[in-house]
Order: structure tokens, then sequence, then C-alpha cells
């Protein structure tokens, strides 16, 4: 029987940053690294956050207990490292594109909790109008917030490509690159 390869857990680089969560109460969990190494995961959650600041780091941490929740639940180590993923995956290059990145993870995670509402909504159609109406108001401010992202990234200069143009006859046309002189015609 030829040798199988059994599976093995990925290396660091290749899986995502992840926290374990141990609860301090309801609505406070304190963050720590899933194995050994200390120094090594908070190096990468500064990496994934784009931050060298630890206070960035921490608030962060706060604020995705906060926001990343699963639907009628507390604070959830899914939730979070789920966010993280996204977060990561992003590769915010400074605290700036990491908040945009953060409020992008967590509203991906509200439009979530309210569409998964819809389905099972007890109330009738007046509910089930008013949870996809709020689904639709969170799913358009995601895409402001991924064009916002892509603005930031890249700037927002426009670039116009045209394809047909149209003489009419007794018309002038002029093709070609044009600069203003510093005289006044007039």
């Amino acid at each position: 029987m030829a040798d199988r390869k059994l599976p093995t857990i990925r290396d660091h680089k290749d899986s995502p940053v992840r926290v374990r969560l141990r609860r301090i109460n309801a609505n406070l969990a304190k963050p720590y690294p899933p194995s050994g190494d200390s120094d090594l995961w908070w190096s990468r959650l500064k990496t994934a956050l784009g931050t060298a600041s630890s206070d960035f780091v921490n608030a962060t941490l706060l604020q995705l207990q906060t926001a990343a929740r699963l639907p009628n639940g507390g604070i959830s180590e899914i939730a979070v490292n789920s966010a993280l993923s996204m977060i990561e995956s992003a590769k915010p290059e400074d605290e700036v594109e990491a908040a945009l990145i953060i409020q992008m993870a967590c509203t991906h995670t509200a439009a979530m909790a309210v569409l998964s509402r819809i389905g099972g909504a007890h109330g009738g159609d007046r509910h089930v109008a008013m949870m996809a109406a709020a689904a639709n108001k969170i799913l358009r401010a995601f895409a402001v917030q991924v064009e916002t992202l892509r603005r930031l990234r890249t700037g927002s200069s426009q670039y116009m490509r045209i394809e047909h143009v149209h003489v009419e006859s007794n018309a002038q046309a002029a093709f070609g690159n044009f600069q203003q002189s510093g005289k006044d015609p007039t």
C-alpha cells in the first residue's frame, strides 16, 4: 500500500491568526493565544491589523467582541475569529485602512445576522419586510465601504475612455492632446 500523507495543521503563515476567549462576564472576554507562543501571536495580530500599536490591537479586539456576535448570542469566539480572518485577508496597510476593514467585517456580520432572521421571521409579512429593508441598508453600507477601500488604496482619480464619437455634417472636430497656453485669448 502506498504511503499516504496525513493531513497536518497548516503552518502559521498559511492559517489565519486566531484568538481564544476566556469569559470575564457576559459582555467581556479576555483574548489569549490558541497556542503557546504569545509573542508570535501578538506580532501576527499586529501584522493582521496593519499596525505597530498594541493599544490599537487591544481596542480592536474589544470592538470585535462587541460587534461580532452571533444572532441571539453573547460573545462568540467563532464570530471574532471570522472577523479577524476577513480583516487579515484584506491586508490593511495602516490603522486607517484597518479601521475601515474592521467596519466592513462588522457590517458583514450584522448583515448576515439580519438575513438569518428573515427566514425564521415570526410576526408575518411586516416583520419580513422590516428585516429585508434593514438588510438592504446594511448591504448598501458594505458596498460603500468596499468602494471607499478601493478608492483609499488606488486613489480616487477617474479614467475616461471615449470609444465612439459622432461628428455631424458641417461641424468641426479636433482630436489630440491640447494644452492651454498662458496667454489670454481675448
